[in-house]
């Protein structure tokens, strides 16, 4: 990962440090939605849903709840994937899943938008905005109601009427100077990140958590292919797998014989690989 100095805006880490701060993250909202809010709520910072659900893992950029109850959830896309519309949908539906968890019932769960800034195109139509709410096929005109709002925004736009503000926050993301007071006030925030020691701290922390992270996640895939393949192959193939640790494949072996009820996570977690 880079180096915290050279992060911007548009970079996951910035965007959710940035936006922790209401002065910053109101005015986002109020722009991408055109309409004022009062307050907002943060239920739990840079909120992480995937341990609770054993489920997934996610991680929410933006979290947060107006004074009325409404759910947002914003997250900077910069790399072109062709889920993004299914990821959004899985986003949507851990939001309602998080509510019900309170005991609210179905007829109980609120407004919510999933917002994605997206710094390339994501349908190739030239749109700075794209919103999309459930609605009947064969009456355009009638909506379904559920209150579930998904939107993209396009920092490469150019096509559609959007107010001067939310055009310059797009420009800003796009990675042009700031032209406003609040683009201005975004750029300020980024700098004092930058330059912030406890910033710098947590920074470290996240880097070294996701190396952890995609080393377990290697690892777990060596064990699962263990798993799956022994019977089949001889000992040397095995072996291979193990990057040629014949120490390493009896490890992984007698752990899963010793613990026929753990998952390959949880054997990855509890054999010595290095």
């Amino acid at each position: 990962m880079k180096p915290i100095e050279e992060l911007t805006i548009v970079d996951d880490f910035m965007f959710g440090a940035v936006m922790r701060n209401p002065r910053y993250c109101k005015p986002l909202l109020e722009l991408v939605l055109g309409v004022k809010i009062r307050e907002i709520i943060y239920p739990e910072p840079q909120k992480s849903m995937s341990e609770r659900y054993n489920s997934k893992s996610i991680r929410m950029d933006v979290y947060v709840e107006d004074d009325a109850g409404t759910v947002y959830d914003v997250e900077i896309q910069t790399a072109d994937k062709q889920g993004l519309p299914k990821r959004m949908r899985y986003y949507q539906g851990m939001i309602d899943l998080h509510i019900l968890e309170k005991g609210e019932d179905y007829a109980s769960l609120r407004p919510s938008f999933v917002i994605f800034i997206c710094t390339y195109d994501p349908f190739g139509k030239g749109r700075y905005v794209y919103t999309f709410e459930n609605r009947c096929l064969e009456d355009a005109s009638l909506a379904l109601g559920d209150g579930a709002v998904k939107i993209m925004l396009n920092t490469k736009g150019h096509v559609g009427e959007i107010s001067a503000g939310l055009k310059d926050l797009l420009r800003y993301m796009e990675g042009y100077a700031p032209g406003n007071d609040y683009t201005r006030a975004l750029d300020d925030a980024v700098s004092e990140i930058r330059g912030d020691e406890k910033w710098r701290v947590e920074y470290m922390l996240l880097n070294e958590m996701l190396r952890r992270s995609k080393r377990l996640g290697e690892r777990e895939g060596r064990v699962a292919m263990i798993r799956r393949f022994r019977g089949r192959f001889d000992s040397e193939t095995l072996t291979e797998i193990c990057y040629n640790d014949a120490g390493l494949l009896t490890s992984i072996l007698d752990t899963i014989d010793a613990h026929p009820d753990w998952d390959d996570e949880k054997v990855a977690e509890n054999v010595e690989f290095d």
